[in-house]
């Protein structure tokens, strides 16, 4: 884990983020998040945390991202920024759950993919999916 100011690019993916995360639908637990996934070719795709009533339908905002980005034809991508907090609360370094984790698995090289967390100070923790799933359970185990 490495924690930085960003540079253009993941700044770019941040406020992406950020904007994503003004549409979450959150009114059980209040809890905002965000998510911008960079493809390879340099496209954004973004998504925001969906609530249900019944909670299992609840859809995070990484998984919305890589849906979409999926749908749309694309399945080659560099990087997810993450932004996530209580409504109210300052940005503070937001984690993607295991089964975003295992979303993002399916896609992408762990050992390259990274993983951009961002705070409201404008720093970001930065880690490879590797480091976030280790011995990750993926295509290449099914060959």
């Amino acid at each position: 884990m490495t924690e930085i100011y960003p540079n253009e690019e993941q700044k770019t993916l941040f406020d992406a983020a950020c904007e994503a995360r003004k549409k979450a639908y959150t009114p059980y637990s209040h809890f905002k998040v965000g998510a911008a996934l960079l493809t390879k070719d340099g496209r954004i795709y973004t998504g925001c945390n969906i609530e249900n009533a019944a909670f299992s339908p609840t859809n995070c905002a990484e998984r919305t991202a890589v849906f979409k980005a999926v749908s749309e034809g694309d399945t080659s991508f560099s990087a997810i920024c993450i932004v996530g907090a209580l409504e109210g609360r300052p940005l503070d370094f937001c984690g993607p759950c295991g089964v975003c984790r295992q979303v993002l698995r399916e896609f992408c090289d762990p050992d390259t993919f990274l993983v951009l967390l961002g705070r409201e100070d404008g720093r970001m923790r930065i880690y490879t999916l590797s480091e976030l799933l280790p011995q990750g359970f993926g295509p290449s185990d099914l060959a």
